[in-house]
């Protein structure tokens, strides 16, 4: 079987510590996964936490990621989410209540023009998984289940893309943006960075 090339987007999130040195150093090591490239990095965002308010504002960002590969897309997508936990692991990710605090958080959101939803292996699955049942059954779906309802999410994404229609939805990325920020303003995402490739770390406003 001959290599595909295939776009991932991936959401970041952090809120713990310098949450915007976790990020950018996350970027960085995203573009050391095999098989990857760093093709895009979204402006860096302060968002309202989700869920649980009583806990410090994230900082959330996209990345748009290569993914070169000879796997078929549910193998190749596993494949890279199992990077993605171990990257959240090395960070210090620690077993925390539902849409509680984050050393790093990383989404896959997008996988090219696939449809996933397959069951996670163990390397694939969350830190949370031991002590949240749901967490522990939780299969992978792609596009991320959430993505269309998350401004944290959706606004990083319409920088890098604001035209993509993800498979399934019938709008793009930066209409649903628009649409999702105008329904909860509480749930505004400030833009606080610009994505500095030389120095690998986003520049305040």
């Amino acid at each position: 079987m001959g290599r595909r090339r295939i776009r991932a987007y991936i959401g970041l999130g952090a809120n713990v510590g310098d949450a915007a040195a976790t990020l950018a150093r996350a970027v960085r090591d995203l573009g050391a996964l095999p098989g990857v490239r760093v093709r895009g990095v979204s402006r860096l965002y302060l968002t309202a936490p989700w869920g649980v308010t009583d806990q410090p504002d994230f900082h959330n960002a996209a990345v748009a990621l290569d993914i070169t590969t000879r796997e078929q897309p549910e193998a190749a997508a596993l494949t890279l989410l199992a990077g993605l936990k171990a990257l959240e692991r090395d960070a210090g990710r620690r077993q925390r209540a539902r849409w509680g605090p984050r050393e790093l958080d990383l989404d896959l959101l997008i996988f090219g023009r696939h449809r996933i939803v397959v069951e996670r292996p163990p390397e694939a699955r969350s830190v949370e998984a031991e002590i949240d049942p749901a967490k522990a059954a939780r299969q992978l779906e792609v596009p991320h289940r959430d993505l269309g309802e998350r401004l944290f999410v959706l606004a990083p994404l319409a920088d890098l893309a604001p035209g993509l229609v993800p498979p399934g939805w019938h709008e793009p990325a930066e209409t649903a943006r628009d649409r999702v920020a105008s329904q909860d303003p509480s749930a505004a995402a400030r833009a606080i960075g610009e994505w500095d490739s030389a120095s690998g770390r986003w520049r305040r406003r």
